[in-house]
């Protein structure tokens, strides 16, 4: 519970008991009644009051949020040292005390009505290097200085806003926009524009007695006509860049035809060499086969007459003759069972 709040309301109750008794003293005295009593309740009561009057106007409790600047008809008009959180004391009815918060505070300038401070269109209007206007959205993000209160006071006098805040973030960032193109204000250079205003705007309120906690470029607006212009740029450049991939597309796959007919060449090669190679070992082996069977007949003239009847069926019934004819001669069916005619020897006349 804040301490001065309780002697002030204690002493409104005094004050009112006092002016309560001097009612009832005044009514006394009209029905010519004593007032001894009466005086003595009127003159305590009243004491009371004035003491609890006078010890709440002197105790000042300040939040841990706030410092507080004491006006002083005492000490050259304001004290030297702000006064610190908690319960303090100033000098009944010759000092008074301002209190500043400590904490971050946010200044926006917006284009939209509702957002910032001020009501309707209060973005900042600038022009670029190039001549191009732009609106500015930002906002201001900042705090007192806790060890600087009393100086920003002799300033200010609690007009940092709009004497201090406004006219310099609006100028600095003005100042800023005229030192980039266009293109480079919404493009390439809008974090260098951004840096820029940040550190001249901090500069800015030091000397002011405030802290820059943050600069925020929340938008840049272009002028109706020169929005068009971009999108219609934006617009041939998605188109020039689809043409790009197109053509970077229709090169991949030309390449990726080359590869598969070099491909099928290769393979068509290999597969020819292949047969080639097939049909060279094949000739040579069946020439080895050839000579080899030339050699076994040279070595065994009868070897052929015997591979022929080896693959005559067995079904066939044949007819030798003389050793010296190696013709076979199917016998005529006679139905009969098989017979076996032996070839006759040199100089014996056939069966």
């Amino acid at each position: 519970m804040n301490v001065v709040v309780v002697f002030r309301g204690v002493a409104t109750v005094a004050w009112l008991l006092a002016l309560l008794i001097i009612g009832v003293a005044v009514t006394r005295a009209a029905q010519g009644n004593s007032l001894k009593g009466a005086v003595w309740m009127v003159g305590g009561t009243v004491i009371l009051a004035l003491v609890l009057t006078t010890v709440g106007s002197g105790l000042v409790f300040i939040q841990p949020v706030d410092r507080g600047v004491v006006i002083s008809a005492l000490e050259d008009g304001v004290r030297e040292e702000a006064l610190q959180p908690g319960l303090n004391w100033v000098v009944p009815f010759f000092e008074n005390v301002i209190t500043y918060p400590i904490s971050r505070q946010t200044y926006t300038m917006s284009i939209a009505p509702q957002e910032g401070q001020i009501q309707g269109d209060d973005s900042v209007e600038a022009r670029t290097l190039d001549g191009q206007i732009v609106r500015v959205d930002a906002s201001v993000i900042f705090s007192i200085n806790p060890n600087d209160i009393v100086r920003q006071h002799i300033l200010w006098q609690g007009q940092y806003v709009d004497s201090l805040i406004r006219p310099q973030a609006r100028g600095i960032i003005r100042d800023a926009v005229s030192q980039f193109g266009i293109e480079e204000v919404y493009s390439s250079q809008r974090f260098a524009l951004s840096e820029q205003i940040r550190v001249d705007l901090e500069k800015a309120l030091v000397e002011g007695g405030l802290i820059l906690n943050d600069f925020v470029l929340r938008n840049i607006a272009f002028s109706p006509e020169y929005a068009a212009s971009v999108e219609v740029k934006q617009i041939a450049e998605q188109r020039a860049q689809e043409a790009v991939f197109v053509v970077q597309q229709r090169k991949e796959e030309a390449l990726q035809a080359v590869a598969i007919a070099e491909g099928k060449r290769q393979a068509a090669i290999i597969e020819a060499e292949g047969l080639a190679r097939a049909r060279v070992i094949g000739a040579e082996a069946e020439k080895e086969a050839l000579e080899l069977i030339a050699s076994a007949l040279r070595d065994n003239p009868d070897l052929l007459t015997f591979e022929y009847i080896q693959k005559l069926a067995p079904g066939i019934r044949v007819m030798l003759v003389p050793s010296n004819n190696p013709l076979l001669l199917p016998l005529p069916d006679l139905g009969l069972g098989s017979t076996t005619i032996p070839a006759p020897t040199s100089g014996e006349p056939a069966q």
